[in-house]
């Protein structure tokens, strides 16, 4: 498959934006009042934070090892 940088960039932009709106569900979760009512939408949330965190990461490196290669 190949993918372009640009196409790369915009995951990235686009993962990154999604990423701050379950960071921000996780805080709005957590403070309710009983935030145990709420563990499994807690527990699913930070397990995509992290999933997405290793695709920026990954996508990051991509980037970083084209630019190196031009």
């Amino acid at each position: 498959m190949d993918i372009k940088v640009s196409d790369l960039v915009e995951a990235k932009r686009q993962i990154n934006s999604t990423l701050h709106k379950l960071r921000e569900t996780v805080k709005s979760f957590e403070a309710k009042e009983n935030p145990d009512n709420y563990k499994s939408q807690i527990t699913l949330a930070k397990r995509r934070i992290k999933a997405f965190e290793i695709s920026v990461f990954l996508i990051k490196r991509e980037i970083n090892d084209r630019s190196e290669k031009s």
